[in-house]
């Protein structure tokens, strides 16, 4: 099971854009589709899929949170033929870079979707990159030039984690500083992720429209998660808070999901009315709603 899962959040097209998404890009597929009832946005809808292996959720809440590039996923194509495809898949024209030849990939654009979702499609001739599809996240703003902070954290902090590769801005960047991070390639708990420093002026900024869930086997996981993640005690809800850059994070026991999908309507029904008056997930009080005690 997939240790960190990005969750992504639309405002009624969870379907369609994994329909999109899962059509683009080779080796994809929808795993599951439900519904849940009786959150604060009414009835949910939730799909997961496989991104050519990478396992993400999307659901469809309502529209509260808006898509912006500090989030991507970046996509490892094996031909300038396959940029050009996904390009033609997935831009609406919306293009934070253009389609082009760049100093790093002979054929690379920084696109987003219909829904908002950014996409980096990028060539590297003559390089096999271990991943298909890499969750990126861009740190601007308030958190700019903190990338390098929070890759050491994610890394200390979750087991299996690893840098792979990092590549820094030169003395001669500016805005950026020298030494922060261009592009840094690491697997958190084994899950492939880049990071990235942007101190350009950005009207945008990490938001609950993208977070990472992770499935923690028990209470003590949980709470070192959340001790070790939360900064912001007013977005703590349901599970979900914010880190000291801006990243939602929802810390997620796995036998919530297993609930959650297992059980008939009434014991679904408690445990969702048990985990919306929660912060911080209480796994045992999660298990006494689901049995009906």
């Amino acid at each position: 099971m997939q240790k960190i899962v990005p969750y992504l959040w639309y405002e009624k097209d969870a379907t369609q854009a994994a329909e999109l998404y899962v059509s683009s890009i080779p080796g994809s597929k929808i795993v599951s589709n439900s519904t849940l009832d009786g959150t604060p946005s009414g009835s949910v809808e939730i799909v997961s899929i496989e991104l050519a292996g990478l396992e993400a959720t999307l659901m469809a809440a309502g529209p509260y949170f808006t898509h912006n590039p500090s989030f991507s996923f970046l996509v490892a194509c094996d031909s300038r033929i396959e940029v050009d495809r996904l390009y033609k898949a997935l831009s609406c024209g919306n293009d934070l870079m253009p389609l082009g030849e760049y100093p790093f990939s002979a054929r690379y654009a920084w696109v987003a979707d219909r829904f908002g979702l950014s996409w980096q499609l990028m060539y590297r001739e003559g390089l096999e990159l271990p991943f298909k599809v890499t969750p990126t996240l861009m740190f601007v703003g308030d958190a700019a030039g903190k990338a390098k902070e929070a890759m050491n954290l994610y890394t200390r902090l979750m087991p299996g984690s690893s840098v792979d590769e990092i590549l820094n801005y030169g003395p001669d960047e500016a805005p950026d500083l020298e030494g922060s991070i261009k592009h840094a390639s690491l697997r958190l708990s084994g899950v492939p992720f880049a990071l990235m420093d942007s101190a350009y002026e950005h009207a945008f900024a990490f938001n609950e429209a993208a977070s990472l869930m992770v499935r923690c086997e028990n209470q003590e996981e949980i709470d070192r998660y959340w001790v070790a993640l939360s900064a912001k005690p007013e977005a703590e809800q349901c599970g979900w808070l914010k880190d000291r850059f801006g990243l939602s994070w929802q810390i997620v026991p796995t036998a919530l999901e297993q609930m959650m999908s297992s059980g008939n309507p009434e014991s679904v029904a408690r445990v969702t009315s048990a985990f919306m008056s929660m912060k911080k997930l209480e796994l045992a009080q999660l298990v006494k709603a689901y049995q009906g005690e």
